[in-house]
Parts: structure tokens; sequence; C-alpha cells
């Protein structure tokens, strides 16, 4: 196992850093890109995209649900446009985000 990898506690925080892109979190652990998906097979049991993926739709309705707009969210989120951001929502969640309601 890499032991670049194995005393990183902040993944989600480096996942933001790194614009939730597999390569550019790979480069920001200084691994390679294989490394990387080996580490999150055998720890995350699923693929680095897909944990990326899940991370920014988690993190983008827990900001909707706060009151953000799905404009901010957006933005917050690095979509470059709106309509990026909707549909890759509506394929996660199996609903757009203006039909969620803040909790």
């Amino acid at each position: 196992m890499n032991l670049k990898l194995k005393h990183i506690k902040n993944w989600s925080e480096l996942a933001q850093q790194a614009n939730w892109s597999a390569a550019a979190l790979a480069e920001k652990c200084s691994v390679s890109g294989d490394t990387l998906r080996r580490h999150f097979l055998k720890h995350m049991d699923k693929p680095p995209k897909v944990w990326l993926a899940e991370q920014r739709q988690n993190q983008a309705i827990e900001l909707l649900r706060s009151g953000s707009s799905i404009k901010e969210t957006t933005a917050c989120m690095g979509y470059q446009q709106q309509t990026n951001f909707t549909r890759m929502f509506k394929k996660y969640w199996g609903a757009c985000p203006f039909l969620q309601t803040p909790v």
C-alpha cells in the first residue's frame, strides 16, 4: 500500500481542491491514477471517480438544504454551467435540484 495515501484523513477537502477530478486528486496526492484507484478500491470499495461523484452530490444537496440557491450551489460545486449541474443532480438523485426543499 502507498504510504502517501495511508495517512490522508481529509479526503473530502482534497476532493474539492481537486475540483472533483480523479486525475487532479492523484496529482495532488503525488501518486499515479492507478495507485489512487487501487487505494480507493481497497479502502472505499469503489473507484475514485464514483466516490468523487458521490461526495460532490452529497455536498451539493447539503448546500441546497441549507438554503443556497441553485446558482450558488452550481458555482460552489465547480460546475461551469447550471444546466450541467442540474443534469448531474437529477441523474444522481432522481429529481431536479429546484425540487429540494430545505430540511
